[in-house]
């Protein structure tokens, strides 16, 4: 769409002058391109580190840009060498940085001097960026040589089929994506059905016994059953002991001997009439206890005496 904001004159032929900018004399970089004709071109520069100016001797911070004149001045090998000509903003001063590919870094050339910032490890008791070990010895060439075999040979026996089992996973995994994602989805909806009849199941059970929804139920397996079928019995033997204890007491206050009226004026006559009413107390509860556990299956007939059979 930007080629409808251009105006074109009338006397513009696009064979003979083939573009604007040559139409109008112009270049397509604009100033920046003022001195293509010496093979500069103006870029925005910044300053790599801290400088002194060498005209006004004032201190230049890194990170301040400048519009250089970027030049290519020779070759290092296929890498090109750049001049970048900046003027100082403190005073009229030149000064030019170019870079140095092969340190991979910039210098200053004229004009200027770098702050020397460089950290050197040796002179801080340290050990050269490369140098870890200072009593190493000159690199035995035969050890080297070792070296390398042994590297190699971890290389074909270890890395190698490793990363062809790797391989062979991949493929196997990524063949037919299509056949592994139908058996994982049949997986999926035999698992889901399954899930769902215990869910059904579950809500069953806790609507006949009145459970509350919110309770987890275990699942039924058989560890849960033998454990279950243990508390039973344990709770059953507990029971059979309680009544077991309970029939002898009142059996051993059945055999207490009923007090006679010669020994009410007796002085153990109060120690009898407290015994034989105790007695009394627990076969009436006893009696009471056993007719409401039996139920209507053991109370008494009716009296059909009075009944008019017709």
């Amino acid at each position: 769409m930007q080629g409808f904001n251009k105006y074109y004159p009338p006397d513009y032929d696009g064979e003979k002058h083939g573009s604007l900018n040559a139409y109008r004399g112009k270049h397509a970089l604009g100033d920046r391109a003022r001195k293509i004709d010496q093979g500069i071109l103006i870029v925005r520069f910044e300053l790599p580190f801290n400088i002194w100016c060498g005209t006004c001797n004032n201190h230049i911070g890194m990170g301040v840009r400048y519009n250089a004149e970027k030049k290519k001045i020779g070759n290092y090998y296929s890498t090109p060498i750049y001049s970048f000509r900046c003027k100082c903003h403190l005073c009229d001063g030149w000064f030019e940085i170019q870079t140095d590919p092969k340190n991979t870094r910039y210098v200053v050339t004229s004009g200027a001097r770098q702050k020397d910032e460089d950290w050197d490890p040796e002179e801080n008791g340290g050990f050269a960026v490369h140098d870890t070990d200072p009593n190493a010895g000159p690199v035995d060439p035969l050890a080297a040589l070792e070296k390398t075999t042994a590297a190699k040979n971890y290389v074909e026996q270890v890395q190698v089929p490793r990363i062809e089992a790797l391989q062979t996973l991949s493929d196997h995994y990524g063949t037919d994506p299509y056949s592994l994602s139908r058996k994982v989805r049949k997986r999926f909806r035999e698992d889901k059905k399954v899930e769902q009849a215990k869910q059904t199941s579950d809500e069953k059970f806790k609507s006949t016994y009145g459970l509350p929804e919110t309770l987890a139920l275990a699942e039924d397996n058989e560890e849960l059953r033998v454990e279950a079928r243990d508390a039973f019995r344990k709770e059953r033997a507990e029971a059979e002991r309680e009544s077991a204890k309970r029939r002898k007491v009142v059996t051993e206050v059945r055999l207490v001997p009923r007090a006679t009226p010669k020994s009410a004026g007796a002085p153990g006559g109060k120690t009898t009439s407290a015994v034989s009413s105790l007695r009394a107390r627990i076969l009436q509860n006893t009696a009471r206890s056993s007719a409401t556990l039996a139920g209507p299956s053991r109370a008494r007939p009716p009296d059909l005496k009075d009944v008019i059979r017709r």
